[in-house]
């Protein structure tokens, strides 16, 4: 995919030393100059280093070097896809992992469920927008847009059941709960419709597995309380920046940590900026929920 590619079997499996061969470079017809690297958060190695596609962090530092300045790795974690719309310029983190944009051993992670477009990738990839990710709310509100006419012009049912769940998860980290209904509603006669014109099951029960599951979210994400950080943890954590910036600007930066610290425990995740700092709660996943309970 890139314009450079990794020979990871030879030099993983076969001992060569590490280097790049030439890629295909279709990344390249989207102005992205990257050599692309999947398997990225791979840990099975056991004894060994057997993450970045079985490379090592050694390994990948050195092969760093040999890239031109003007280009970075795009590294993509295992389940998940990365997904380029060259109808609206859009580019979607799908799964339960990160695509990372690397450049000279310094990482920038764009995590699953995120919507950017494809300039401010670019820019990512060339070093002029280290931090140029948009807020949870602006991409929920785009993937959500987008999904949605990807929906009406979807030609297969499966393609309208992704749509229908791109959407749902894009409106869900908006916490917008309207908008996680109409997705669920939309989407059951779509599934009746496309099983009456189909003369023997053709996905119709998958697709009913989903619209299931999207309830049983929606459901849960509403017993958990949707709006629950902007009209509680707000009021609490905006002061408590506040005065981290103060402790900050007089030099009392153990003071200053000690703040990050205490609401990082709480779930509040602090990124500075040249603009100031922004904070972002990390709800708990189902996964993690379900573990707390037993």
């Amino acid at each position: 995919m890139g314009f450079a590619a990794l020979p990871v079997y030879e030099i993983y499996k076969a001992g060569h030393p590490p280097e790049w061969l030439t890629g295909l470079d279709l990344m390249g017809t989207l102005g992205l100059r990257v050599a692309v690297i999947p398997y990225y958060d791979n840990t099975e190695g056991g004894t060994h280093d057997s993450r970045f596609c079985y490379l090592g962090e050694p390994r990948l530092t050195a092969l760093e070097k040999e890239l031109p300045d003007d280009s970075a790795v795009l590294d993509i974690d295992e389940h998940t896809a990365v997904i380029v719309d060259l109808d609206t310029s859009l580019v979607r983190v799908w799964g339960r992992g990160a695509m990372t944009i690397r450049r000279q051993g310094i990482s920038a992670p764009v995590f699953g469920g995120t919507t950017l477009t494809l300039e401010q990738l670019r820019g990512l990839v060339k070093g002029t927008r280290p931090a140029a990710v948009p807020s949870s709310r602006q991409s929920a509100e785009v993937a959500g847009d987008a999904a949605h006419r990807a929906r009406s012009d979807a030609a297969t049912l499966q393609e309208a059941v992704v749509a229908a769940e791109l959407s749902f998860s894009a409106v869900q980290k908006a916490r917008d709960a309207a908008r996680m209904a109409d997705v669920v509603v939309e989407l059951e006669p779509v599934i009746a419709t496309w099983s009456a014109d189909m003369e023997e099951d053709q996905g119709g029960e998958w697709a009913r597995t989903v619209l299931h599951g999207l309830i049983r979210r929606l459901a849960g994400a509403a017993g958990r309380g949707l709006s629950e950080p902007e009209r509680t943890l707000g009021r609490i954590v905006a002061p408590l920046l506040e005065l981290r910036t103060r402790f900050r600007t007089e030099g009392a930066y153990e003071l200053a940590d000690a703040v990050r610290e205490a609401v990082a425990a709480g779930g509040v995740r602090v990124r500075d900026s040249a603009e100031g700092s922004e904070w972002r709660w990390e709800e708990e996943t189902d996964d993690q929920q379900t573990s707390a309970e037993a």
